[in-house]
C-alpha cells in the first residue's frame, strides 16, 4: 500500500524472490508511470525489474481480497523547510501522519467489511515513538493484525539494501503476525530478525538514521581540521575505519558534504521537536543539525576567497543519482545565494551536457563520476570536499581536506 519510492522497488524485489505481489496507490501519476514502465527518477534496478514486472495494479479492495501481508509504505513527510536544503528553521516539528493516518483508516475499514478472517498489517513508515499507539491503534479493528516492520534503505539503492539487510527490525504488537512477517523475510534473505515493542521500534529506526548523521558530522569536523592544520582527512578516517571493534563501521566515515536524503537529516530534527517535548537535558539533535548547516557555510566560505563566478556541480544528495530531497549541495546553493552571489547549479544526472562555463570556482556538491572526466576552463578554482577530482593544467584544484 503505496507504490512511491520506497514502495515500489521493495514491491519488485519481492516479486523478484517468486512472490504474486499487489500494489495500490492513490497517486494518479504514480500509477500512469508504473502501468507506462517508466521510472522518473535513478534508483538502482528499479527499472529493468519494472520493465518485466507482473506487479498487479489494484483498488484498496483488491489488495485487501487478495493479499495474507499488506506492507503500508506510506510517506509521513517533513514541510520542505524540514528536509535540510534550506536553513534550520527556529521551529521544530513532529512528522506529518495526515496521509498515514487516512490510509489505515481506510484499509481498516476494508478489512473488516470484506469476508474472510483477519489480516496482517507491517507498517513500514518512519515516526517518532509513541506514534503507533497514539496515532494509528485508535483506527484499527480487531480483524487488523498489527507490527511495526521500518526498513533500513537508502534511496538509490532501495532494492539492494531492501534484499541484503544488516537485520529486520520487527515492533511486535500480535504474536500471529509476527511469526507471518517473519516467515516472509525468511523467503527474501538470510538476514537475523530482531523482535522488540512497537515503541523501541520507532525509536531504532530514527536512532539508525541520525547516527549515520552524527558520523558524517564527525568525518566532516575532522576533513575540516586536516585542510586547516596540513593533515590528511582520508588518512585519518581510513584509520579511524580499521577500528571496527571499539569504535564504528567504515560506513558513512568519509570527509566530504552533509548529510542528504529523505531520512536523515529530516529525522535529526523530528528528534529535535521530541528533545524539546521531553525537556531532555541537551537537545544533541539540534546541534547536529546546527554542525550540518556550519560546515555548508564553511565550504561557502572558501568558494567566496575566490572572486569568480560561483558554480556548485550537483543537485542530488547521492552520487549517480537525481534524487534531491535533503541534499546538502542545494543547501550550500541557497546560502551562496542568500549571500547575494549569483549561483549557477549544473547536475548531469537532470540536466544533460554541461554549459559552456567561463572560469569559475567550482565546488563539486555531489560525487559524480561524470566531473572527474569534466574539462574545467583554464583559470577555474575547483573546490573539491571529496578530493577524487585529478590535476589539470591552468586550473587550480582546492581537495578539502589535504
Amino acid at each position: 500500500m503505496g507504490l512511491g519510492k520506497l514502495g515500489l522497488p521493495c514491491a519488485l524485489a519481492t516479486e523478484g524472490k517468486g512472490h504474486e505481489v499487489f500494489g495500490c496507490d492513490i497517486n494518479g501519476q504514480v500509477l500512469d508511470c508504473i502501468r507506462a514502465r517508466i521510472v522518473p527518477y535513478r534508483e538502482e534496478g528499479v527499472q529493468g525489474a519494472l520493465a518485466k514486472s507482473r506487479l498487479q495494479i489494484t483498488p484498496l479492495s483488491g489488495l485487501v481480497s487478495q493479499s495474507e501481508i499488506i506492507f503500508v509504505a506510506i510517506q509521513t513527510p517533513h514541510e520542505k523547510e524540514y528536509e535540510g536544503v534550506t536553513r534550520l528553521p527556529d521551529e521544530r516539528v513532529d512528522f506529518d501522519y495526515t496521509a498515514l493516518r487516512s490510509g489505515i483508516k481506510a484499509l481498516a475499514e476494508e478489512i473488516n467489511s470484506q469476508p474472510g478472517g483477519c489480516r496482517t498489517v507491517a507498517v513500514i513508515s518512519t515516526v517518532l515513538p509513541g506514534t503507533m499507539e497514539r496515532e494509528i491503534k485508535p483506527l484499527l479493528n480487531p480483524r487488523v493484525r498489527l507490527c511495526y516492520n521500518p526498513f533500513f534503505i537508502a534511496m538509490g539503492t532501495t532494492m539492494h539494501d531492501f534484499l541484503h539487510p544488516e537485520f529486520v527490525l520487527l515492533g511486535v504488537e500480535d504474536e500471529t503476525a509476527a511469526r507471518e512477517v517473519e516467515s516472509f523475510y525468511a523467503t527474501i534473505h538470510d538476514a537475523p530478525v530482531y523482535r522488540t515493542g512497537v515503541a523501541d521500534a520507532e525509536l531504532i529506526k530514527v536512532a539508525y538514521n541520525t547516527y549515520i548523521g552524527m558520523k558524517i558530522v564527525f568525518a566532516n569536523t575532522m576533513m575540516e581540521i586536516c585542510h586547516k592544520t596540513g593533515a590528511s582527512s582520508d588518512k585519518v578516517t581510513n584509520a579511524l575505519r580499521l577500528a571496527d571493534k571499539r569504535l564504528m563501521s567504515g560506513a558513512y566515515l568519509h570527509g566530504g558534504m552533509g548529510d542528504g536524503g529523505g531520512c536523515h537529516p529530516r529525522d535529526n530534527i523530528a528528534l529535535s521537536w521530541l528533545a524539546r517535548e521531553l525537556d531532555l537535558s541537551f537537545d544533541f539533535f539540534e546541534a547536529l543539525m546546527q554542525a550540518r548547516e556550519r560546515q555548508t557555510e564553511y565550504l561557502a566560505d572558501l568558494m567566496e576567497e575566490h572572486a569568480l563566478p560561483k558554480v556548485v556541480l550537483g543537485k542530488s544528495f547521492k552520487p549517480e543519482s537525481n534524487i534531491t530531497v535533503g541534499s546538502p549541495a542545494i543547501l550550500l546553493a541557497n546560502i551562496l545565494t542568500e549571500r547575494g552571489h549569483k549561483v549557477t547549479a549544473f547536475d548531469p544526472h537532470m540536466d544533460g551536457d554541461p554549459p559552456e562555463f567561463e572560469p569559475s570556482v567550482f565546488l563539486i556538491g555531489t560525487r559524480h563520476a561524470d566531473f572527474f572526466r569534466m574539462r574545467f576552463p583554464p583559470g577555474s578554482v575547483v573546490i573539491d570536499p571529496w578530493r577524487y577530482i585529478p590535476d589539470a593544467e591552468g586550473v587550480t584544484v582546492i581537495r578539502v581536506g589535504e
